[in-house]
């Protein structure tokens, strides 16, 4: 398997309410509402696999978990940039399905569908201490971090997780979370739901 690389910003927002329980319980406990529906959205600043370079392409996951993450049957879709040719499309296929190797490799035994592919074009924005993200009419988010207390105008973290984007993620409140792809429906605009965004870098 040849080597590859990819970087950038990450940010999701789910169907739990803020504090989202998944992380600290390492993905055993429960959903806030029975079950969990998010979107990850990535923005590749720079990377490559196998030659092709995937610098400033952006790609989402969209998940619905019926029970604990760790329990499986995992229904997932992803999302490539309209931007990407077909060997880029490609190369983010391998890399976020986790058949490349690497962080999304350890959460693929948990799927239990694959619903599809399809190609959007991907926003990824980043102002201060929120994030906005969409693809087409497929995902619109956006979230805003929960302000730490010791160093004004940073987030506060949780650090040391098991996630497999990264194992420090700030922690945020999706202000506006819909989904309607591959058969996962969610809206939300409350303020009330759970965020994640941090700094990503990924290899296999």
């Amino acid at each position: 398997m040849a080597g590859w690389r990819i970087e950038g910003q990450y940010m999701e927002t789910c169907s739990c309410a803020y504090l989202c329980p998944c992380p600290e319980s390492h993905l055993t406990a429960r959903p806030t509402e029975g079950f969990c529906k998010f979107a990850l959205a990535m923005r590749i600043d720079q990377g490559e696999k196998d030659g092709v370079k995937l610098d400033g392409l952006c790609f989402m996951v969209v998940a619905h978990s019926p029970g604990a993450m760790a329990e499986g049957n995992i229904t997932v879709g992803l999302i490539v940039d309209e931007r990407a040719s077909d060997k880029q499309a490609e190369a983010i296929g391998a890399i976020a399905t986790g058949a490349a190797g690497g962080p999304m490799a350890a959460i693929a035994p948990l799927v239990g569908k694959v619903a599809g592919v399809e190609k959007r074009p991907i926003r990824f924005t980043i102002d201060g201490m929120r994030r906005f993200a969409s693809a087409g009419d497929l995902v619109d988010q956006a979230c805003e971090a929960v302000p730490g207390g010791a160093r004004p105008g940073e987030p506060m973290y949780l650090d040391n997780t098991g996630h497999p984007v990264a194992a420090k993620l700030a922690l945020a409140k999706a202000t506006k979370s819909k989904m309607h792809a591959f058969g996962i429906d969610w809206e939300d605009a409350t303020g009330t739901r759970n965020g994640h965004f941090a700094p990503f870098a990924w290899s296999g």
